[in-house]
């Protein structure tokens, strides 16, 4: 199957989580195309899509809401899964969340979804984001779990096997 993964980051930490996705999708035997969702023009000759952005202020990225928003039609045609990583260190349901997904699962029904700690690295942070991670009690620190991304793209692989 021939596999589009996606993914807005802003710091690289989604980015990151995007990259391990599609090179186990690639070890799985699987054609993969990974590109930042605004270089994305078409969804032709793919067979299903792994959409992800880092959360921020509530919401996923701009780059990533647009691509679900263009392709929605689309997207609600073939296999969907979804993946977005948030700040760590912020209590479940607080304004930071990560498994706020924006606009997916409206736009798109039967969204398979996943929901990854971040990394919080304030050298890497403006001001701004870092006055706001600091109001939020963000705890510095990586909390990728690279394990649960390889499972996750695992069992990606497999459900694909199975079509």
């Amino acid at each position: 199957m021939h596999i589009l993964v996606t993914a807005s980051s802003k710091h690289g930490s989604t980015e990151a989580v995007a990259n391990a996705i599609a090179l186990r999708l690639r070890e799985a035997g699987h054609a993969v195309d990974r590109r930042a969702p605004e270089d994305v023009a078409t969804l032709d000759g793919f067979d299903a899509v792994v959409c992800g952005s880092a959360v921020y202020i509530l919401q996923w990225m701009k780059e990533a809401r647009e691509f679900i928003e263009r392709f929605s039609a689309e997207l609600s045609q073939m296999p969907v899964w979804a993946f977005s990583v948030g700040m760590s260190g912020v209590p479940k349901h607080a304004p930071q969340d990560p498994s706020r997904i924006g606009p997916l699962s409206t736009h798109v029904p039967g969204t398979q979804t996943r929901f990854f700690a971040g990394r919080y690295d304030p050298a890497l942070l403006t001001l701004r984001e870092r006055s706001v991670a600091r109001l939020a009690g963000v705890v510095e620190g990586d909390f990728r779990d690279w394990d649960a991304v390889g499972a996750w793209a695992d069992s990606i692989a497999g459900e694909l096997a199975a079509r």
